[in-house]
């Protein structure tokens, strides 16, 4: 007996020789007329996984037909023999034992092992198949039987070498563990590695059971632009282009707020967008320059409403897509089934730095107390209490916030969008919830003051404007929308990659992102290894 494995492809010249003999393997199959390109389709009428778990069923109901007589097992086995299917994938391993060769082949299901002989396709396209590489996608008809070593196998009839691969897999027995290349070459990784697909899938389920937990309780989907006329005055940084047919400068959106709130406006009471968004900025485990964020808002409700919503909608989502409502991430049970603890950003500063920002009467003492304590302020003689408990915050609170947590009252000096609490105007109803210490998610009670907007979109022109950046424009259009009259609204937006990395216990968001952004490759002779290095941090 001899075996075909996977050819070890350490080198790039291992590459370019099994480029050159499966390409020489090809010209071959176009001189004698058999251009696997050329053949359009192929029946399928079985997945991998389907024909084993059939099998399976059939097998059990003859045996239990048959009892203790044999001859009566055999005869029905013999039976389901009649029971012909197709099956297609891609071959991953390749055993040669004479005048019979044995394989698996992978569909998007599952591997399956084929049963090849030369008696049951004749010898000159035995003769052909045994040339067929590791990586080529065939078609297989055939029946289903159970080998003498128990696995569950079809055994064909027909072959056809549907697609040539010309290039080799990785090699077998080590797969493709290098994080760069998988992220690079998703379909490599998906190929080699099959369990990864489980990630997209789940991906896909959660943002199915997020579309029916929002349309069942009355929200509408709805889609609003990518492109813009003008670069709002956040603070993140958008990708910009050209129109060539308005001659003006665009940009890709970095939220979807505003006109989805305009949408409120016109008279929709709930309304969500799952929306590609785009961020000039840096990346990390977390955060990817294009990603996917699911925002939501409700007429007639606040902040506290929303955080009911969230709350909820979490569990229901744990128990759909993991089976329970405690879950694992990264070795740490999330007990996302329990209430969520809810602390004011005083409150949590308080618990968590042993620091009081009521014990602040004026900003200097704030810039006092974060000087006394180790706490950098970006504002710095300009900081007032609202930046400096921000500052603390982020220093003393955010690392500690495992369980989910929801922190709200924010100061007014990094809430541009929400309404301000009437008994406290120097905070906002705001909040944000935290698992595993990262931020997940943010909502508001919506300013609705057409006034107030206004000036805080001017106020961040201006701080922009002191710094030197002169980008950023005040959304006229969006204040216009707000003078109409806009309802008390309660609005949340979240990060989807995450909550995939957080129900898929994944580390990072690229491992949940099908082709993330990446450096592009470097030049020949540059030093790979430190861009790889550099990519994964």
């Amino acid at each position: 007996m001899s075996e075909t494995i996977i050819p070890t492809v350490d080198t790039e010249q291992d590459v370019h020789e099994q480029k050159r003999i499966r390409m020489e393997k090809l010209a071959q199959r176009k001189a004698d007329g058999m251009d696997p390109y050329t053949i359009t389709k192929f029946d399928v009428t079985k997945k991998a996984s389907q024909v084993k778990a059939e099998y399976e069923t059939a097998e059990a109901a003859v045996k239990e037909a048959a009892g203790d007589d044999e001859e009566n097992l055999q005869n029905g086995l013999d039976a389901l023999k009649e029971n012909i299917i197709s099956v297609a994938g891609r071959i991953m391993s390749k055993r040669v034992m004479g005048n019979a060769v044995f394989m698996h082949i992978q569909d998007s299901t599952d591997r399956i092992q084929v049963y090849v002989r030369v008696n049951d396709i004749g010898k000159p396209q035995f003769k052909d198949f045994k040339k067929w590489d590791i990586g080529d996608i065939v078609g297989a008809k055939g029946y289903a039987f159970r080998t003498r070593t128990g696995e569950i196998s079809v055994h064909t009839l027909e072959i056809t070498l549907l697609s040539k691969a010309l290039l080799p897999l990785p090699e077998k027995w080590h797969g493709l563990k290098n994080q760069d290349t998988r992220y690079r070459q998703r379909y490599l990784d998906l190929i080699v590695n099959p369990d990864v697909k489980n990630t997209f899938v789940t991906r896909s389920r959660i943002i199915k059971e997020i579309r029916n937990y929002l349309d069942n309780i009355g929200y509408v989907e709805v889609e609003t632009p990518v492109l813009l006329p003008l670069q709002i005055a956040a603070a993140a940084r958008p990708f910009k282009t050209h129109h060539n047919t308005l001659d003006m400068d665009m940009f890709l959106r970095i939220e979807t707020e505003l006109n989805l709130k305009k949408l409120i406006v016109g008279g929709f009471d709930r309304v969500y967008e799952v929306g590609r968004i785009f961020r000039n900025e840096g990346m990390d485990p977390s955060h990817n320059p294009e990603f996917t964020s699911i925002e939501m808002y409700q007429a007639y409700t606040d902040y506290k409403g929303m955080m009911d919503l969230i709350e909820d909608m979490y569990r229901s989502l744990a128990k759909t897509i993991c089976g329970k409502d405690i879950i694992s991430y990264q070795g740490v049970d999330i007990r996302l089934g329990e209430p969520w603890e809810r602390l004011t950003m005083v409150e949590s500063v308080k618990k968590y730095a042993g620091v009081d920002y009521n014990d602040w009467e004026t900003d200097e003492d704030a810039r006092n107390c974060a000087k006394a304590n180790g706490v950098e302020v970006e504002e710095g003689e300009n900081a007032t209490k609202g930046h400096v408990l921000i500052a603390f915050f982020d220093a003393f609170v955010e690392d500690k916030l495992i369980q989910p947590t929801i922190i709200y009252d924010y100061p007014v000096e990094n809430s541009p969008l929400a309404k301000r609490k009437p008994e406290n105007p120097a905070f906002t109803e705001r909040f944000e919830y935290f698992i595993y210490a990262r931020e997940m998610g943010n909502a508001f009670s919506e300013l609705n003051d057409p006034i107030d907007q206004k000036e805080r979109f001017i106020a961040q022109v201006e701080a922009r404007r002191a710094l030197g950046d002169m980008t950023g424009e005040v959304d006229e259009d969006f204040v216009t929308a707000l003078e109409y009259g806009l309802p008390p609204t309660g609005g949340l937006g979240l990060g989807l990659d995450r909550l995939v990395m957080l129900l898929t216990d994944s580390a990072s968001i690229r491992d949940v992102l099908l082709f993330p952004t990446m450096r592009p490759l470097p030049k020949q002779g540059a030093n790979s290894e430190e861009i790889a290095a550099e990519d994964a941090e």
